[in-house]
């Protein structure tokens, strides 16, 4: 956790405001119908367009040929309008020629079967000849465009993401196990190949993962440590092409700083370590329907911890509908500025659409749009779009750089995602995010801010620490939360936690492992409850429910907070406290409900001294960001009715230009937004 300290995602002094716009494919459009799109940008308010996503079949007609003539009046059109412009480099789909000429280049699935052309996200990473070809292209695009002073960031890619097992990412993958084993024996060592006969003599022995190899299903693997590698290995793959577009851009314009658009919760990519090559983060927000309102927040948490709690980038969001769910439902009015402004809640420094104008074919024709197939200013989503860019542009700067002030911490680790889910058992229910969400929604429903962090970062000013099932601890790792809780830190462990190592070979000796010291207990066993199935223990005088896995423990060390109720295990325990130097440790060896897990995270964070921004409203999300003495509350009220509520703190509503006293009442209408910015914490 870094201090409250300004630090804004795009340097200089010509951003004065949140960048308002988005993605803008101009070259998809004759150009008698550009202007009418600068004329309806500045009637939105829209100062920065994302240009150039996926135009490398026109940039490159054929291997030797380069056309830039159309997006050089593109730039030329841009800058004579005022308009910031984040630059992408083209890479996510590569020209038919090219797979024509080099079927290499193109993906061969999860099953073995080479692709054709087609779709996008299909060139292997691995592919000598993409890798050249792509990382050729971002340099020309540097040089040629590097000059431009409105450009404020390089999008490299789109979207990174997919899958490949074709010869070119078989030998990439020896290679990579060569780099990180030195040799077969430790190879064999920590794949346990001495079960089912699975010893290697010979590095060209090693078969690419799949289901002509080690899998079964999807997420059932016969050798958990292979499979893990190849999924390490694919993600450091795909941030070898970002590393090899980064340099080629950098080379030219040092100044620009690099992003690509990540996902939320993406399994694939291990985000943590892509983040520490990113200049900023930047993230596309698509929640559907039924997406808890918590759920989007912890997203936009996850993205702003990948860099140490630095804002970050809203990179898209759909003004009106996605068209890719499979009931696509409109966002009701209100609803496309309130997730807005909860983005910017939660860290970003942009308010960024796809797309500005509707596309008229191929998949995306029914995605929501600034402009609408309609093509003028008089629609429900334009109105809202232009109200939105005119509050955007009044609030101005005060919030750019500003930090999410957050005492908790929850650990993510996509090698624990990885590993957790490729393991055969305890239970095929058990998934590492419904741990991760049933924590997170505790701290989002009793206000609590938390930074969603990594095993690397540090945890220092943290009150409150989290480790959802964190069945892999990695070398080292105990050590630093050991430390941690001797110097007065509260954590929180959960059930199936320190089972394996970093090659997923169980640590023998007792569960939980590496841990047992710190939380003072041993588990035994554990038993998986079928669904339907329960077990029950009494906590603070109430009833909650034992689901999904009972870890059946013993003390050493620890006190028994409660016990199971029922079965051959009734009486053992079931939660456990460990006063551990001058901290405490707390061990919850079951699935419970959403009861529970506010009043048990209510009651650390209480031990732990770490407060709600705000008393509890029902409806209304409240996040606070901060630099120095500044304080801004965001209230967003995702009720359809007004909510009414005493003001805590003096301070003035900045949309509306209201001020408040201390005990004053404060209304918020449904669906609306209030950014407070709290009295008496200037700057002196």
């Amino acid at each position: 956790m870094e201090e409250n300290v300004k630090k804004r995602i795009f340097p200089g002094e010509k951003i004065t405001k949140l960048p308002f716009g988005g993605d803008y494919n101009p070259e998809q459009w004759p150009e008698e119908i550009w202007e009418e799109d600068m004329r309806l940008f500045r009637l939105a308010g829209i100062d920065c367009v994302t240009l150039n996503v996926f135009s490398w079949a026109a940039l490159q007609p054929s291997e030797d040929t380069y056309e830039f003539g159309k997006l050089d009046k593109i730039m030329d059109m841009a800058k004579k309008n005022g308009l910031h412009v984040i630059l992408a480099t083209s890479t996510a789909a590569h020209p038919a020629w090219m797979a024509k000429k080099y079927p290499e280049v193109l993906r061969v699935n999860f099953a073995g079967i080479k692709r054709k052309f087609g779709d996008r996200h299909n060139s292997c990473p691995n592919s000598p000849v993409y890798r050249r070809h792509s990382k050729a292209l971002a340099g020309k695009l540097a040089k040629r465009y590097g000059h431009y002073d409105n450009i404020i960031a390089w999008h490299i890619n789109n979207e990174y993401g997919g899958e490949c097992y074709c010869d070119n990412c078989e030998r990439a993958f020896r290679e990579w196990l060569k780099k990180k084993y030195g040799t077969l024996k430790e190879l064999n060592r920590a794949w346990n190949t001495s079960f089912w006969g699975h010893t290697f003599y010979d590095w060209e022995e090693i078969a690419a993962p799949n289901l002509q190899s080690e899998h079964f299903e999807e997420n059932r693997t016969t050798f958990q440590g292979i499979s893990l590698d190849y999924r390490r290995f694919f993600s450091d793959s795909l941030l070898e092409n970002f590393q090899a577009e980064c340099e080629a851009v950098k080379a030219a314009t040092p100044h620009i700083p690099v992003t690509t658009n990540l996902m939320g919760f993406y399994k694939p990519l291990d985000y943590q370590k892509w983040g520490r090559y990113m200049d900023f983060i930047s993230w596309d927000n698509y929640p559907g329907a039924d997406t808890p309102l918590w759920g989007t927040a912890m997203s936009h948490d996850l993205m702003r911890g990948l860099k140490g709690g630095q804002p970050f980038a809203l990179m898209e969001q759909t003004p009106s509908v996605c068209n890719w769910l499979p009931y696509n439902a409109l966002k009701r009015p209100g609803v496309m500025r309130l997730l807005s402004w909860q983005a910017v809640a939660h860290g970003a420094d942009t308010v960024l659409f796809f797309q500005m104008r509707r596309s008229i074919g191929a998949c995306e024709k029914y995605h929501g749009a600034v402009i609408d197939h309609a093509g003028h200013e008089n629609t429900r989503v334009f109105r809202e779009v232009q109200d939105l860019g005119r509050e955007i542009k009044e609030l101005g700067d005060v919030t750019l750089g500003s930090r999410v002030p957050a005492k908790a911490a929850m650990v993510i680790d996509w090698d624990n995602w990885w590993a957790l889910e490729y393991s055969a058992g305890p239970s095929t229910d058990l998934k590492y995010l419904d741990e991760v969400e049933r924590y997170y929604r505790a701290f989002y429903e009793l206000n609590i801010p938390i930074d969603l962090i990594s095993v690397k970062d540090s945890l220092d000013g943290y009150g409150l620490v989290v480790l959802p099932l964190l069945y892999m601890v990695k070398s080292g790792y105990e050590q630093i939360l050991k430390r941690y809780v001797e110097k007065g830190g509260r954590l929180v462990a959960t059930f199936f936690s320190g089972i394996v190592e970093e090659h997923d070979l169980v640590v023998t000796g007792g569960y939980p492992g590496r841990l047992r010291e710190i939380f003072g207990i041993w588990v035994e066993e554990s038993d998986a409850l079928p669904p339907g199935e329960k077990n029950g223990f009494v906590w603070n005088g109430k009833h909650y429910p034992a689901e999904l896995l009972c870890d059946i423990m013993h003390l050493e060390g620890a006190k028994p907070e409660a016990g199971y109720e029922s079965d051959f295990y009734a009486g053992t325990p079931v939660i456990a406290c460990h006063d551990f130097g001058a901290g405490r440790a707390w061990y919850v060896g079951t699935r419970s409900n959403d009861e529970f897990y506010r009043d048990f995270i209510r009651n650390a964070a209480k031990d732990a001294g770490v407060q709600e921004i705000w008393a509890c409203v029902e409806g209304v999300e409240v996040m606070k960001r901060c630099s120095g003495r500044e304080q801004y509350l965001f209230f967003l009220n995702h009720g359809r009715e007004t909510a009414e509520f005493c003001a805590e703190e003096s301070g003035e509503s900045l949309l509306d230009k209201r001020t408040y006293e201390a005990g004053g009442r404060i209304c918020l209408d449904g669906k609306g937004v209030m950014i407070y910015k709290v009295k008496g914490k200037e700057k002196d």
